[in-house]
C-alpha cells in the first residue's frame, strides 16, 4: 500500500490542519510533574486556545465525561475534576480569541436535541460561526444512573439515537435559518410588530426516540450549523461519519500504512453514502515531541512516559487487565504472577477491560522477562503507543508525505503539558511546514467551516 514513487503524489495542493485536544480524561496530560500548570485553571484554557491561533490552529477542542470514570464502583482517582460544561467554557474562550475554531464533546444518549441544538447554536453566534460538535454517544450504566432514564444502550442503540439526535438538531438548525430568513425582523421602530407575519415556522419531528415540536428562537449562523466531528472507529461508527460528518477523529494516526488504510476505507464509505470521497477531513489525535535532535526528542519521550505512566497509572492500566485491584503491588517490581481474571463487561465499567487478556498477559510476560521489564516498564513499552517523535524538520517532511499521500488531513494534537506544551509546535514546527508550502501563513476565512475547506453542511446544499 505504501508509494514510494516521489512523482505520485495524488494531492500535491494538500495543507496540515491542526486541532488542539485539552483533555482530562486520562493519563496522557502529564498533570503531576512541576513543570504543568493546573488543569482546571481559567487562565490556562485561555493560554492554551490563544497558543494554538498563535499558530493558525484550526481548533480548539474540549473532551468531555458526564460522570468520573468508575472501575466495579470505585472512582479513577487519577482523572481531572472540576472543569466548567464545555459548552460553557467554549463560550467563555470565544470572547478572548477570534479566529479558532471551538469544539464540544456532547452526549447524544443523555442529552436532549432541542436543549443541547440551541445551546451549540448560541455557541456559534457568540463566537461568529466557529462552533462545533462532537458528537459522542455513552455505553456504560455509571453514566445512566444519574440520568431519568438510567441504564444504558447497546451499541447499535446507541447509533441509532445519535443519528435521530443529529437529524432533529439539524432539522431545528434549518429552521432557524429558515425562520430568520431577511426581513423576519422589523428593522423599524414604528413596525406594529417584532417580527414579521408568518416569519417564524415550527419544527415538528416525530420518531422512535424524540417527539419535537419547537419554534425558532435564534437567528442563524455564519457557518450555517456548527460543524460536526465524530470519533467511532468500529463499523458502524465510520458509516456513521460517512454519512454525517464533516470530520472524523481517529486512532490511526502513528504508522502511515495504517493511517492510509483507515483514510481509503472512509473514502469508500463516503461514496457508498453518496458524498464525495473529498467531503470529510481525517484528524487523527495525537502527540508530537520535538527535540533539536532525534537523540535529543527520544530523551524527551523517554522522560515524558515516566511522567505519563507514573506508578499509580501503571498498577491502574495493569489491574484493569488483569481484572484485579493492583494497587498496592510494586509497580517498578515484576508482573502479578496470577491468572487475569475474565469478566463480561454488563455495561457497568468506567473504563474498558480487554477483550482477551489471557492472551495479552501471555506476551507481556513473555517479552518482560526477554527485555527484563518491570511492571511499570512493561506498560509503557506495551501500553497504547502514540504520537510522532523527531526534529521540526523532519515531522515537517513526515507530515507533508501524509497529508500529501492522502493518509490524513492532518492531527488533533494533544499537549503533554498545559499550558506550554503547544510552544515548541507553533514556534518550530509551524514555520518548518510553512516552508514547505503545506501550512497557512494567516487565516484566510472567519469561521470554522472555512478553516477546514468544508463545504455548506448537507442539509443546506441544492440537490
Amino acid at each position: 500500500m505504501t508509494r514510494t514513487d516521489p512523482l505520485d503524489v495524488p494531492r500535491p495542493d494538500a495543507r496540515v490542519h491542526f486541532g488542539v485536544f485539552f483533555q482530562g480524561v486520562n493519563h496522557w496530560t502529564v498533570w503531576s510533574d512541576p513543570a504543568s500548570g493546573s488543569q482546571i485553571d481559567p487562565a490556562n484554557f485561555r493560554k492554551v486556545a490563544q497558543t494554538a491561533e498563535r499558530g493558525l490552529f484550526d481548533a480548539f477542542f474540549l473532551g468531555e465525561g458526564l460522570r468520573l470514570r468508575e472501575v466495579d464502583g470505585r472512582i479513577h482517582e487519577l482523572d481531572v475534576a472540576g472543569r466548567p460544561d464545555a459548552v460553557t467554557q467554549l463560550a467563555a474562550l470565544a470572547a478572548v480569541t477570534d479566529r479558532i475554531g471551538l469544539v464540544s464533546t456532547s452526549n447524544t444518549t443523555f442529552n436532549e436535541p432541542a436543549d443541547l441544538a440551541r445551546r451549540l447554536s448560541g455557541l456559534d453566534l457568540l463566537s461568529a460561526g466557529r462552533a462545533g460538535w462532537n458528537v459522542v454517544t455513552t455505553d456504560n450504566a455509571w453514566t445512566g444512573a444519574n440520568f431519568r432514564r438510567g441504564g444504558y444502550l447497546d451499541h447499535a442503540d446507541r447509533y441509532r439515537r445519535a443519528e435521530e439526535f443529529l437529524t432533529v438538531a439539524r432539522a431545528l438548525w434549518d429552521g432557524w435559518a429558515d425562520g430568520w430568513a431577511d426581513g423576519a425582523v422589523s428593522g423599524a421602530a414604528d413596525a406594529p410588530a417584532w417580527a414579521a407575519p408568518d416569519a417564524v415556522r415550527r419544527v415538528r419531528h416525530q420518531g422512535p426516540q424524540f417527539d419535537v415540536d419547537l419554534a425558532p428562537t435564534l437567528p442563524r449562523s455564519p457557518q450555517g450549523h456548527p460543524v460536526i466531528f465524530q470519533a467511532g472507529d468500529s463499523g458502524e461508527g465510520r458509516d456513521f461519519a460517512a454519512r454525517n460528518a464533516d470530520v472524523i477523529f481517529s486512532a490511526h494516526g502513528n504508522d502511515f500504512d495504517d493511517a492510509l488504510g483507515f483514510a481509503e476505507d472512509v473514502r469508500r464509505r463516503l461514496r457508498a453514502a453518496g458524498r464525495p470521497e473529498d467531503d470529510l477531513r481525517i484528524l487523527p489525535g495525537t502527540e508530537i515531541i520535538l527535540g533539536a535532535t532525534e537523540e535529543e526528542a527520544l530523551e524527551k519521550k523517554h522522560w515524558i512516559r515516566l511522567q505519563q505512566v507514573t506508578p499509580a497509572t501503571a498498577l491502574g492500566v495493569a489491574g484493569l487487565l488483569w481484572g484485579l485491584d493492583l494497587s498496592g503491588r510494586d509497580a517498578d517490581g515484576p508482573l502479578p504472577k496470577e491468572d487475569p481474571v475474565v469478566a463480561e463487561n454488563d455495561g457497568s465499567f468506567g473504563a474498558r477491560r480487554v477483550a482477551d487478556p489471557r492472551a495479552v498477559v501471555a506476551e507481556w510476560r513473555e517479552k518482560a522477562e526477554a527485555n527484563g521489564w518491570s511492571l511499570r516498564e512493561t506498560v509503557i513499552h506495551l501500553g497504547p503507543q502514540r504520537g510522532h517523535v523527531g526534529t521540526p524538520a523532519g515531522l515537517a517532511d513526515r507530515f507533508t508525505h501524509w497529508v500529501r499521500h492522502g493518509a490524513v488531513d492532518g492531527f488533533n494534537v494533544t499537549p503533554y503539558l498545559i499550558p506550554d506544551g503547544l510552544d515548541d509546535i507553533v514556534n518550530l514546527l509551524v514555520p518548518a511546514l510553512q516552508e514547505r508550502g503545506v501550512y497557512p501563513d494567516r487565516y484566510t476565512g472567519t469561521t470554522l467551516r472555512e478553516h477546514l475547506g468544508l463545504r455548506a453542511p448537507l442539509t443546506r446544499r441544492a440537490g
